[in-house]
């Protein structure tokens, strides 16, 4: 099991992303100091407490999450459009419109 203070970290930026805002894996693991840990912020993901935003967490090319992972195909996209994140042609999130910056919230490295 990965440091329980390092998932801490993860979800409380998690919590932190606005309405109508996205974060990337990559981009957290960034911010927590690690960042090279995508993929253990995709397990923290998955393991996160009950009424954190997770939806607002997707890949760094704008994809969302697998299918099942929020109930069923279509409802991660369907949950971003409700806050008004924008969508390109494909699918895919507009990072260039709806990245979160970041800048609301920081969480210091260990």
């Amino acid at each position: 099991m990965p440091d329980p203070g390092l998932y801490g970290r993860i979800y409380a930026l998690c919590a932190a992303i606005p309405r109508g805002k996205v974060a990337t894996y990559g981009q957290l693991a960034l911010l927590c100091g690690h960042p090279r840990a995508a993929r253990l912020v995709g397990q923290a993901m998955r393991h996160a407490p009950a009424g954190l935003p997770c939806h607002r967490v997707i890949r760094a090319d704008g994809s969302m999450a697998p299918g099942d992972a929020f109930g069923g195909q279509g409802l991660q996209q369907k949950m971003l459009e409700d806050e008004g994140v924008v969508f390109l042609a494909n699918g895919h999130v507009d990072l260039a419109i709806s990245r979160w910056d970041g800048k609301i919230y920081s969480v210091p490295a260990e």
